[in-house]
């Protein structure tokens, strides 16, 4: 296993909500991104192949392929002949990286309400409706 690999594996792992209503490969997706706009993903960096993921999270390996390629649609990832898949394009802002003060913050916030007894849904539910106040009209992803 390269140094790569390791890196991506301990970086992306997948969690699948099958009671979100939110389509197997769009999680994937949207975790991808996610890992991209936190810097936790670089250009360069490879994927988990489709049988690990599907090891991982008990999805069907072709769930996976059609993330893959719906990353590859938008431009963040290509996938190489019997080498796999890897990123080509960041989505990380340069402060929105893991040592940003605004996460720093946030991250703290996030320790101080778990200390005061807020269980992940209170949590959750704060976000939301902060969110909804701060981006009036838009949809948390």
């Amino acid at each position: 296993m390269s140094a790569i690999e390791r890196k991506v594996e301990s970086v992306v792992v997948f969690r699948i909500d099958r009671r979100s209503g939110v389509a197997t490969y769009l999680q994937i997706v949207r975790q991808v991104e996610q890992a991209l706009r936190m810097g936790a993903l670089e250009e360069g960096d490879r994927l988990p192949t489709a049988a690990q993921v599907a090891a991982e999270t008990k999805v069907n390996p072709n769930t996976t392929l059609k993330a893959y390629r719906e990353l590859e649609r938008a431009g963040l990832a290509e996938v190489r002949q019997g080498a796999g898949t890897f990123i080509t394009r960041t989505l990380a802002q340069p402060r929105s990286g893991p040592d940003s003060p605004l996460r720093t913050s946030l991250t703290e916030w996030m320790r101080q309400a778990r200390a005061e007894g807020l269980t992940g849904q209170d949590v959750t539910a704060l976000f939301h409706a902060a969110f909804a106040t701060a981006y009036p009209g838009e949809a948390p992803d």
